[in-house]
């Protein structure tokens, strides 16, 4: 089989395209698209436990950590101890943050409404039940790890 054939190449082009995509439009607002997802991902009014974001996204730790000092350092987020546990961190948007959310959600919203006007209903279904089921796989799979 060729490597264009495969389900997982065919998986990752795809995602690079539309990375690539979010990006050239995430620069123009000092963002890129893991950062974008991030914001995405944290609560606008209550804030998210920095341990549940990673998760989430598929981010390592370490990763994680150092692309949320950075946007600490540029005033998107800031730390907060949570009030009925000290030990959990909670991340909070400043006003710059919630702002660079809402322009991450368009964009988001925006291609997919080009998707789901491209498929019908059907085809969306299948296409999510599908995704779905290969992340099972991808998850339950361990080749040297048995």
């Amino acid at each position: 089989m060729a490597k264009k054939e495969t389900t997982c190449s065919r998986i990752k082009q795809s995602w690079h395209a539309i990375s690539r995509m979010y990006n050239n439009e995430a620069v123009n607002h000092e963002l890129t698209t893991t950062t974008g997802f991030i914001l995405l991902n944290i609560d606008s009014h209550e804030g998210t436990p920095s341990t549940q974001i990673g998760p989430l996204l598929g981010m390592e730790a370490t990763s994680l950590s150092r692309t949320m000092k950075q946007l600490e350092e540029r005033g998107i987020i800031k730390r907060k101890k949570d009030k009925q546990d000290a030990r959990v961190v909670r991340m909070l948007l400043t006003e710059k943050g919630k702002k660079k959310k809402e322009i991450s959600k368009k964009t988001v919203k925006d291609f997919n409404k080009i998707i789901v006007d491209k498929y019908s209903p059907a085809q969306l279904e299948l296409f999510h039940e599908m995704l779905d089921d290969i992340t099972a796989i991808a998850i339950e799979t361990k080749f040297n790890n048995k």
